[in-house]
């Protein structure tokens, strides 16, 4: 299902990106969203070594960034190593703790390994999720870690959850507009349950000059569900200007 929709998505003749915000609900509903972001990373399958996976905490409550103790994920397609020289190096970070018991049932990092797995070859990633968190936390994390073309970051959140099919399209447009612009404003869940991780990666693109685009805005009455309570996905790519 992963590789159909990565074939399927349309991608025009451009370097990869260096930071993608995808979406993490069930793949019937959000996998061709994901993938029109993934199908980007493809011209850099060889390039690209370690990826900052970044996403909100559904099932746990802590401050700042919640990091995994574990040598690797998972999935059906093998393993991700963690990368854990970076790991390490943020560690001594005071916003970065090790929560395994957040990481346990969370879903909105693991749903986009098979994406990765799938265009990429050799890499490692740097799992984080977010608590509550501050920008500038998030801002100084990322930082520490953005390296050169090896590194690429990946935001992880769904948009709008659960209004009607016209008022979801409304607000997601509102942000996807906020997000093409770099504009943190006052955000919350009901905007996008990773609003924090978002909040962060606009605020660092600011700094560091990259592009953001939306290339993909749709929600679950698009893709595979009713039009009475939708959920929105939205795919963005931060290219550097250079």
């Amino acid at each position: 299902m992963v590789r159909s929709f990565i074939a399927a998505a349309r991608v025009a003749d451009e370097p990869a990106p260096k930071a993608l915000i995808a979406p993490h609900a069930g793949y019937l509903y959000s996998g061709p969203v994901a993938a029109s972001a993934y199908a980007r990373f493809q011209p850099a399958h060889d390039l690209i070594k370690r990826v900052i996976l970044v996403g909100p905490s559904h099932h746990a409550e802590f401050c700042g960034l919640a990091m995994s103790s574990a040598d690797a994920f998972m999935t059906p397609l093998g393993l991700v190593p963690l990368d854990k020289e970076a790991l390490a190096q943020i560690r001594s970070l005071p916003q970065v703790i090790v929560c395994d018991e957040a990481h346990g049932p969370e879903h909105c990092l693991e749903v986009q390994l098979p994406f990765l797995q799938s265009v990429l070859d050799e890499f490692t990633v740097v799992p984080l999720l977010a608590g509550d968190a501050s920008d500038e936390e998030i801002v100084e994390a990322l930082a520490a870690l953005w390296n050169g073309p090896e590194t690429r970051i990946v935001v992880s959140s769904d948009l709008s959850h659960y209004q009607d099919y016209a008022a979801a399209r409304m607000v997601d447009q509102t942000t996807a507009q906020d997000i093409e612009a770099l504009r943190t404003g006052p955000w919350d869940e009901n905007r996008a349950c990773g609003f924090r991780p978002i909040r962060g990666l606009l605020h660092l693109a600011r700094g560091r000059g990259l592009k953001p685009r939306c290339i993909d805005l749709r929600n679950s009455g698009d893709t595979a569900g009713p039009r009475d309570r939708v959920v929105g996905y939205g795919a963005f790519t931060f290219t550097e200007s250079h």
